[in-house]
């Protein structure tokens, strides 16, 4: 009998360490974590099993796919959206590809299990395109500016599309066609704050870096102008908001992909609340034209009414409960040891 798992690929990454948290702590642990390099001893005994592997090796997934029951699929691994701009066609196969590897996974497991498959598939405002309307465009629903500039931004995009054809359209000429094999959900997340997890060099990470420095008593050269804004959230909600989402009865969820958000301050008023908690933080902005191409590309809001309708998202966190109760005790934290 195959053991009945959930699958998170990407393990290793910011989201992956606090969702295996989050889902152990309601008592899930039948967790096969998938990840390109061994799991991090802090969340190892967290899992069920680990698995070192690319989801771009078809006999792994058809080996996952004939040992175990996959229950539901969290789909987290991704080139992210720096990297994505050296490398465009790796990002394809390993954003494209690589999802459409594990959609088929979720199809073949429907079908064996004779009942669908949850998918979930963190998406991002980099799917947005927004030209000279930033200023003026308002909060930006789901349906709107989809022209994104980036490769990253194309390659979630077209694997949102992706979903939303396995959910509801795949092989729909056969004579068998039945669609709902995958209950297909997706977030397009705003940038995240984590106070736990060091910044990565993403396009995003400006507000990260700059609280991060601080913390550590350095300066920072923020590379987009004070002005610029754009929405964010800070972990522990983007985490519970993957959660929400995933256990929301189908039949009142009226999309598949969903905006969310909880601030968006200009970096100038982030730096200033920052400098209210580390005074002696010199912040100043060296602006590097190409990155702040990126993010004039992408909202200064987004409207995130059908996620408080369909599964009423609230976020725990606004801009001074986030620095107060959450990256302040927490970074200080870090940073003292």
């Amino acid at each position: 009998m195959r053991k009945k798992i959930i699958l998170i690929t990407g393990a290793n990454g910011e989201i992956g360490h606090g969702l295996i948290n989050a889902l152990y702590n309601r008592g899930i642990k039948n967790i096969l974590a998938l990840d390109l390099h061994p799991i991090s001893p802090s969340i190892e005994s967290r899992i069920l099993e680990g698995v070192i592997g690319n989801i771009l090796d078809k006999r792994l997934l058809e080996q996952i796919n004939s040992e175990y029951e996959v229950l539901a699929i969290y789909h987290l691994a991704a080139l992210l959206s720096t990297r994505a701009e050296f490398s465009p066609q790796m990002a394809h196969e390993v954003n494209v590809t690589g999802t459409l590897n594990l959609l088929s996974l979720a199809v073949d497991q429907a079908k064996s299990q004779g009942k669908h498959v949850k998918f979930f598939f963190p998406s991002s405002i980099a799917v947005y395109g927004m030209g000279k309307d930033k200023d003026s465009a308002g909060a930006i629903s789901e349906i709107e500016y989809c022209h994104p500039q980036t490769m990253y931004g194309c390659n979630k995009l077209y694997c949102e599309n992706l979903g939303i054809y396995h959910a509801n359209y795949y092989h729909r000429l056969a004579d068998d066609f039945k669609p709902g094999h995958v209950d297909f959900r997706s977030i397009r997340f705003p940038g995240i704050i984590s106070a736990v997890t060091v910044p990565t060099g993403g396009t995003s990470d400006f507000l990260p870096e700059m609280i991060h420095a601080a913390a550590q008593g350095d300066n920072y050269d923020c590379f987009v102008r004070k002005n610029t804004r754009m929405p964010f959230m800070v972990m522990p909600d983007a985490i519970e908001a993957i959660l929400n989402l995933m256990d929301g009865d189908k039949s009142e969820l009226s999309q598949h992909v969903y905006n969310i958000t909880s601030f968006n301050p200009s970096a100038g008023e982030f730096a200033e609340k920052v400098n209210q908690f580390f005074p002696h933080t010199i912040i100043r902005n060296s602006i590097n034209t190409k990155r702040q191409a990126i993010v004039d590309s992408w909202p200064a809001n987004v409207d995130d009414s059908a996620a408080c309708n369909d599964w009423k998202w609230s976020p725990t966190f606004d801009l001074n409960s986030a620095f107060k109760n959450y990256l302040i005790p927490q970074i200080t934290k870090i940073y003292k040891k």
